[in-house]
């Protein structure tokens, strides 16, 4: 799936706002269109009025689906975008035919509150997988939720 030219100005605009250069997690461009030229890799934006306030972006493997990326620009957090994103990536992975859900956070991220409410669950960790730019290691924790009914977040 390649993505028209505006929607990857719209996610790399998201992306120099809603990623902390501290853990250089940010995506360049070019990483985002090879991802969707040579992959099985699939986005979703959502808008506030004109202007895309977030994105996720995804990798469908044999019956799984991977998050890779998703980010809500910080004036629109707390709106419900990373709720409809999530909803967005959760359709998608089951109108594939994935029966599981996986993303891979570094430990101490904000978001993990919202992907527990969408039933997902820590299944490994990775000690020392991530640098931050003051050379702080952080842990990877790898999350997966089941995708056998339809899945919305949890109250």
């Amino acid at each position: 799936m390649s993505a028209p030219a505006d929607d990857l100005d719209q996610i790399m605009a998201v992306m120099a706002l809603a990623f902390d250069p501290q853990f250089g997690e940010a995506w360049t461009r070019r990483q985002i269109e090879d991802a969707l030229v040579l992959g099985n890799c699939h986005y979703g934006l959502v808008m506030e009025e004109d202007r895309c306030a977030g994105f996720f972006l995804s990798r469908f493997a044999f019956d799984e689906e991977e998050l890779l990326l998703i980010g809500v620009i910080p004036p629109a957090r707390r709106n419900g975008y990373g709720v409809q994103l999530l909803e967005q990536f959760l359709a998608g992975a089951r109108s594939r035919g994935a029966s599981r859900a996986l993303l891979e956070m570094r430990r101490g991220n904000r978001a993990e509150n919202l992907y527990r409410r969408f039933d997902f669950t820590q299944i490994g960790e990775r000690p020392n997988y991530y640098r931050s730019s003051n050379g702080e290691r952080l842990d990877a924790l790898t999350f997966a939720c089941q995708l056998q009914q339809d899945y919305t977040a949890n109250d």
